[in-house]
């Protein structure tokens, strides 16, 4: 595989979107047990977006769909970002990059399983490079926030979020961060107990966001 070098070789998002999208590694050369469906890797890519959404991994509506955040926390997290779907699905202006693109399955009790790891360790870092005029990235959930926060990958999700100020101060491993927990319904009690969330971090979200978009 080409991966983009260091010297701005990057390569174009549209010809490795459409590689990503037959990419079975997860069923045929996977980490641990394989995925337990077929694969149907949901992302969109972009040579012109500036800003990146990387959540956990598509959801089970997501993968039937092919259409990320098409669910109930979608419209939750399009709220947040003050845009509506014609702006979040336009490729040219929001690329979506969770860190797992398939659906991964349930656990025992009927949540959704970790994303794969094979997803981040194959097509991570060459999807950022292919996207270098990116200027903000979403990390939504402690898995996105690991990979793509430079404070290093032990700081709880609270804990992050809470230093949001200080994590778009840093930069990023890409390009500037702005963590957020995930925008599940079965969030609401965290939401609740920390009200800064919306009081103080959303409008910052919603500036940037119409700034870029």
């Amino acid at each position: 595989m080409h991966v983009a070098n260091e010297v701005g070789d990057a390569e174009d998002p549209q010809a490795l979107y459409r590689t990503i999208r037959t990419c079975r590694i997860c069923r045929d050369q996977p980490i641990g047990r394989p995925l337990p469906i077929e694969p149907n890797p949901v992302l969109a890519l972009s040579p012109a977006a500036r800003i990146v959404v990387a959540g956990q991994a598509p959801g089970n509506l997501a993968d039937k769909t092919t259409k990320p955040f098409n669910d109930p926390s979608g419209i939750r997290l399009r709220d947040w970002m003050g845009i509506g779907p014609e702006v979040f699905y336009d490729p040219s202006r929001i690329a979506i990059v969770p860190m797992g693109f398939c659906f991964p399955g349930y656990d025992g009790k009927g949540g959704d399983l970790p994303p794969r790891r094979e997803c981040r360790a194959t097509w991570h870092a060459r999807v950022m490079a292919a996207m270098p005029q990116v200027e903000l990235v979403l990390a939504i959930g402690l898995y996105a926030q690991r990979f793509h926060v430079k404070a290093g990958p032990k700081r709880s999700l609270t804990e992050t979020v809470l230093d949001w100020r200080a994590v778009l101060d840093d930069g990023g491993r890409f390009a500037p961060v702005l963590p957020l927990p995930h925008p599940s319904w079965r969030n609401n009690a965290w939401l609740r107990r920390h009200p800064w969330f919306a009081d103080e971090l959303l409008p910052e979200l919603k500036r940037r966001v119409a700034a870029l978009v």
